[in-house]
């Protein structure tokens, strides 16, 4: 009989394999069942998620997460299509800024969201494991990253260090702050949260204002 859940790895991520034929629950309880019995073996990695086997909701999606979180103590940082070509740019992003983590750089962790106009500031560089939500803000005096979706506001730079900058997975800001320079955006988001394709972002000082590009290993470094 065919598995409920097959866990396999790539490099800097998971692919999870979901039986197309059981019920969405049952693969669900099958999925915490499979990362508590791994917690051990993954540790507290920083890792991208693959879903495949079945087409599953933006709902969906949040409840495998969910799940992974109670049940393990990776942290999730988005969800890629494995095949895409494109993921492998921020999947090296990812392993870059694990690694600098791990080198001991200047820096601090915060796991968790931001909602309900929350705001975290802090004198130093921040990775946020999460998402801060519309409304929420987050303040640096140097540069943030965010595994995860900025839907609200984000300030660094804030002691006029040069080269402060804000990247986040999933990039929709209500504001963006980088020193003395100000973006603030012109659209509402509708939705937000973890989604089946992720284009992650970085904003910086460039020709004396913000501009967006594509997060990527080799970009990243430049920071």
């Amino acid at each position: 009989m065919k598995e409920a859940v097959v866990i396999k790895s790539f490099p800097n991520g998971i692919a999870l394999y979901l039986n197309a034929d059981l019920s969405f629950e049952k693969v669900l309880e099958e999925v915490g069942f499979k990362f508590a019995d791994a917690r051990n073996f993954f540790g507290a990695a920083t890792m991208a998620l693959s879903i495949e086997g079945r087409p599953v909701t933006d709902v969906e999606e949040l409840r495998i997460l969910e799940t992974i979180r109670e049940n393990s103590n990776l942290n999730i940082a988005c969800i890629v299509e494995r095949d895409d070509a494109v993921n492998k740019n921020y999947v090296k992003a990812l392993a870059h800024v694990q690694k600098k983590t791990e080198e001991g750089a200047e820096g601090q962790f915060f796991r968790g969201d931001l909602k309900n106009r929350e705001t975290l500031e802090t004198e130093s560089s921040i990775i946020i494991l999460g998402d801060v939500y519309p409304g929420s803000t987050v303040i640096s005096a140097r540069s943030i990253i965010i595994l995860g979706g900025l839907y609200g506001k984000a300030h660094a730079g804030g002691n006029g260090r040069d080269g402060a900058f804000v990247a986040a997975f999933e990039m929709e800001p209500e504001r963006i702050k980088i020193g003395d320079f100000k973006y603030l955006s012109g659209t509402k988001q509708s939705k937000w949260g973890f989604k089946p394709k992720v284009r992650p972002k970085i904003a910086y000082i460039k020709n004396d204002r913000i501009i967006f590009e594509a997060l990527t290993k080799d970009l990243l470094s430049t920071f």
